[in-house]
């Protein structure tokens, strides 16, 4: 009978015990600040998370910022001269050499248009390319929304492309002063959007270069390529106009296309702009992205495993 009573005594105590570390575990799991849940659905961005960690996005894109000319004689200045000298390689040898019209635009005004419209859209083009391959030590080590790193660099080339607007801006003075003829209008309050649809389709197109290239390296060799062709066939270094109907239909399926027209158009004058054709890149760029979350959501899980 004695061993009956240790045995159910015994029994009692495991319950106890059990029912001690059941609830000791929930009531840790509410000290914790992070709880890292699995994502159930592939179309999904938490945006509650991303602002959770706003001051590592910051970090991020002070980090690019700083680091992009840190340790050079001229430093910011870079961010300066490395538009000013595309524009005179271009009047040398695309307004000289080639003689390529500018819509009867001064050349410089005309060419720092597509320039800073094209390198925010290239540079963020290749470096969200790379989110994944350039960051696989963090992430191995650290949690935090994988996102934040494309975000950043988005942003980071924002403020940049914002300094080199300043050198349009003053070129643009410049030539107002003398008397060039340039008309800007009301489509000008469009530039924020514009930057924005730069800014999607860059995000997209890189994101999903990006996830790709966890397993195939040679894409990010090819995509560099493609990205150095695809300014040849946007109206960067010539007026859209310069084309025949024909070849003007083709390069409208080219989602940057539109944008820089209505660059041009808002802030010159000159070029062609339409709802249409806007509303094809704002559309395109919508479903880019909504493809871009969707591949990049499915490889973050296991990319680990593959980089």
């Amino acid at each position: 009978m004695s061993y009956f009573f240790t045995f159910v005594d015994r029994i009692i105590n495991i319950c106890f015990v059990v029912t001690d570390f059941k609830n000791n575990f929930f009531l840790n799991m509410e000290e914790y600040s992070t709880v890292i849940k699995p994502k159930n659905k592939l179309f999904e961005v938490d945006f509650k998370e991303i602002w959770k960690y706003r001051d590592l996005f910051s970090m991020f894109v002070k980090r690019d910022i700083i680091t992009q000319y840190k340790q050079t004689v001229l430093g910011p200045a870079w961010f300066f001269i490395q538009p000013a000298i595309t524009t005179i390689m271009y009047m040398v040898v695309f307004g000289g050499i080639a003689g390529i019209s500018t819509d009867s635009l001064p050349q410089p005004m005309f060419y720092l248009a597509g320039i800073v419209c094209w390198q925010y859209f290239s540079d963020c083009l290749n470096k969200t390319s790379s989110t994944f391959t350039a960051n696989q030590g963090i992430f191995g080590k650290v949690y935090f929304p994988r996102l934040i790193v494309p975000l950043s660099t988005v942003t980071s080339n924002l403020v940049r492309t914002g300094i080199q607007f300043l050198l349009f801006v003053a070129v643009y003075i410049y030539y107002l002063i003398n008397g060039v003829h340039v008309a800007p209008n009301a489509y000008i309050l469009l530039l924020p959007l514009l930057f924005v649809m730069l800014a999607g389709l860059s995000l997209g197109f890189g994101i999903i270069i990006s996830s790709m290239t966890t397993k195939y390296r040679d894409l990010s060799i090819l995509f560099t390529f493609v990205v150095g062709l695809w300014m040849y066939a946007t109206p960067v270094i010539y007026p859209l106009s310069a084309m025949s109907p024909k070849r003007q239909w083709i390069m409208a399926l080219n989602p940057v296309t539109s944008i820089l027209e209505a660059f041009k158009y808002g802030t010159m004058g000159v070029g062609t702009f339409s709802w249409a054709q806007l509303g094809y890149s704002f559309g395109f760029m919508v479903v880019l992205l909504g493809v871009g979350i969707v591949v990049f959501n499915k490889v973050q899980r296991s990319f680990m495993d593959t980089v």
